[in-house]
């Protein structure tokens, strides 16, 4: 695999490396403590995230208020509407599956945020117990779905606006007993946004129909529903996906605007403990 060494931050000792982890996206990052970063260092890192789409930082060690200080340098924290986080810390949401769980939140194709009226820039995702093997997270490349289309269907899909719901996170929250569940309130909300998004900071354009898009503006959800599973299963196509392999320690952050990700449910008995941070965008999608 490629492998760029960048230099360090002010107050770095280690300069740190930065290396693909597949051919269509995705890179790990080596030897830096994100809780210690300096600003040169934390604008490489956020370049790397930019041309990359999603980042796995190995070796970190993040209680939640070195976490939040990290995440904030990226932005705004949005609040998860439907479960409550850390009592001492509720901007950092505690993904939890128990042993006795059948369920595993975030096992389906999806962007974070996308039934929001403007859906979240990042998600970061830090491991705090991993199962014995698996719990993996999967993330796709939105760009390579949108570029691989045909001339006609991307004329198509031009003119096409998502209407994005987010009811589904309450029956989705109800099969989840070590979480505890919160009222939405206003963000309980069905949004329409473009199917074909441009990305503010690179210009290029991507696919954005994933499990909350339920049908197209002024068309039925019978007559959307052929387009829309043509493209949910084109999104994901093998070619366009990364795997992020969690090591204790690990701190992965994804770009909202142009992946989806998984969360693999292969860990059946075992716990798996993340703490989360979305940050804010500062703009709908266009």
């Amino acid at each position: 695999m490629a492998e760029t060494a960048i230099p360090p931050g002010a107050g770095e000792t280690r300069s740190f490396e930065v290396r693909r982890l597949a051919g269509s996206l995705g890179a790990e990052i080596r030897g830096v403590d994100v809780a210690r970063i300096g600003d040169d260092g934390f604008e490489e890192i956020a370049r790397a995230f930019t041309d990359h789409q999603a980042l796995i930082l190995r070796d970190q060690n993040l209680d939640p208020e070195r976490f939040l200080a990290f995440a904030r340098r990226w932005g705004e924290i949005k609040l998860y509407p439907y479960m409550k986080g850390l009592a001492a810390h509720p901007q950092v949401l505690e993904i939890l599956k128990t042993e006795a769980d059948g369920y595993a939140f975030g096992n389906v194709w999806h962007t974070d945020g996308s039934n929001y009226r403007i859906p979240p820039r990042a998600t970061m995702l830090y491991a705090v117990e991993l199962p014995p093997a698996g719990g993996d997270t999967l993330v796709a490349n939105m760009y390579a779905a949108y570029d691989t289309l045909s001339d006609g269907m991307k004329a198509l899909l031009a003119g096409l606006r998502g209407i994005n719901v987010g009811e589904r996170q309450l029956s989705f929250a109800s099969k989840i007993s070590g979480m505890e569940k919160k009222d939405p309130g206003d963000e309980q909300v069905t949004t329409a946004h473009p199917v074909v998004r441009t990305h503010p900071e690179t210009g290029r354009k991507a696919l954005y129909v994933g499990h909350r898009t339920e049908r197209f503006e002024d068309m039925t959800a019978a007559e959307s529903a052929p387009l829309i599973s043509y493209l949910r299963q084109h999104a994901v196509r093998p070619e366009f996906t990364c795997r992020l392999v969690w090591q204790p320690g690990s701190l992965a952050i994804w770009d909202n605007r142009c992946t989806q990700h998984y969360a693999v449910d292969d860990y059946a008995g075992h716990r798996r403990r993340m703490h989360r941070i979305t940050i804010e965008g500062d703009e709908a999608p266009y």
